[in-house]
């Protein structure tokens, strides 16, 4: 496929990807700005939770409308929209003296961050090549852990500054949304999605120019892999967001340790998720890294069934946090942007990836609506019932994935006999 690739893959894998760092900055910093103005604008509890769920929300519709818009209008436009809006939405949470102004600026920044997401990395993945674009792809995982470290530490020195602590702690997000959308300005539309347009408009008959329509994503070949990557990313991320959201309030209520206890030991496997992310980059471009995703998937199973078994304690959380971290490097939100940018034609890439962003999110808020019942109920109860779920989530990817990785090539880039009967490729 005589396609241009972009120049400066790395340079576009780092301004995109910090679609990751903003994520990450802009959920962290909600939830100290939120305890912060519920104090010292007498917010509800109802109110409280009402206003999490709306950014939690808005990322969720956030990517399934930006990946849609970044197939349909191209990725360059949708990525520059998306950081105005997340600025709007700082904006809004710095300056928002009312909870009306705290769900309007948080549903915009959960809308831009949602919709930048999947246009970011389909940007760089097709800026990149079969040799590096895994790399790239998992780079974004470390900015993810970037903007977790850069705002835990920011927030130790400012937290204790009342309101203008989180007005700090946004106008961070602000300046690097900022930052950002200039770094973007000269960086050219995807020449792979233009070259399918192109294609799509002049009736040429190819994989990446037939296959554009949503309707095509829930058809085969197409919805196996995407009903897959949706099971598998969904199931096993709630494992992740169940510490990332109740590992404090497990640590104080259950194990009996005190809240700055509980954060120093939320900070101590940072460096194993920055190792693992750095592992998997040497080895996701490799054709053996499918064995990579079952070591990460047995990890994974190991760190919910360690709490499961022995007990929720400071050592058991250690062990199975360690685990998990390790674990999600090679089986997790990693693996899942790889695959998503490998089994989708150009013009449906962006589509499926926000689709399965959408239900990851979805699934993520009704796990954290329920974990404090079962909590209540016993923690071995809840840690039982993540490994299962787990078992379920890497277990559908081990059965789809196993044929269908690929070693790094997109899809449309196959020759016809690799491809799903009758998805012959005429380039």
């Amino acid at each position: 496929m005589n396609v241009v690739k972009q120049s400066r893959p790395w340079a576009v894998g780092v301004v995109t990807g910090m679609a990751s760092y903003i994520d990450s900055a802009a959920i962290i910093s909600f939830g100290i700005l939120i305890t912060i103005y519920s104090a010292v604008l007498g917010l509800e509890p109802a109110q409280v939770g009402i206003a999490s769920a709306t950014l939690t929300l808005g990322i969720a519709v956030g990517a399934l409308i930006g990946g849609r818009l970044g197939d349909r209008f191209g990725r360059r436009p949708v990525f520059s929209v998306t950081m105005i809006v997340i600025i709007a939405g700082a904006l809004i949470l710095i300056f928002g003296d009312s909870f009306v102004l705290i769900c309007v600026g948080a549903c915009l920044v959960g809308l831009g961050t949602g919709a930048d997401l999947p246009v970011s990395l389909s940007t760089m993945s097709e800026a990149a090549t079969d040799q590096n674009r895994g790399k790239i792809l998992v780079f974004s995982n470390i900015l993810w852990l970037v903007g977790i470290v850069v705002t835990i530490l920011l927030a130790a020195v400012v937290g204790n500054l009342g309101r203008a602590g989180a007005q700090i702690l946004f106008g961070h997000i602000a300046v690097v949304a900022l930052v950002v959308l200039i770094a973007r300005l000269p960086i050219p539309e995807s020449s792979i999605w233009l070259a399918a347009r192109a294609e799509r408009r002049a009736g040429v008959d190819t994989i990446r120019a037939d296959r554009a329509r949503v309707a095509d994503l829930f058809r085969s070949p197409y919805l196996v892999p995407v009903l897959a990557l949706a099971v598998f990313y969904s199931l096993v991320n709630l494992g992740f967001n169940t510490y990332g959201q109740f590992g404090t309030y497990l640590l104080v209520n259950v194990a009996g340790t005190d809240v700055s206890t509980a954060s120093i030991l939320g900070l101590v496997v940072i460096p194993v998720g920055f190792l693992g992310a750095i592992w998997f980059m040497r080895v996701v471009d490799k054709r053996y890294r499918f064995v990579y995703f079952r070591i990460g998937a047995v990890l994974t199973l190991a760190a919910m069934l360690v709490p499961a078994i022995f007990g929720f304690t400071t050592i058991t959380y250690i062990v199975s946090v360690g685990l998990l971290t390790l674990g999600m490097a090679f089986a997790g939100e990693s693996i899942m942007k790889v695959w998503t940018q490998e089994q989708f034609p150009t013009l449906l890439r962006t589509t499926a990836q926000g689709f399965v962003i959408s239900i990851a999110r979805f699934v993520a808020a009704g796990g954290a609506a329920v974990a404090p019942f079962i909590i209540a109920l016993g923690a071995q109860y809840l840690f039982i019932s993540l490994a299962v779920v787990s078992t379920i989530g890497l277990g559908v990817a081990w059965i789809v994935f196993r044929t269908r990785d690929r070693a790094n090539a997109f899809l449309e880039e196959m020759q016809p006999d690799d491809v799903a009967p009758k998805e012959t490729a005429r380039v």
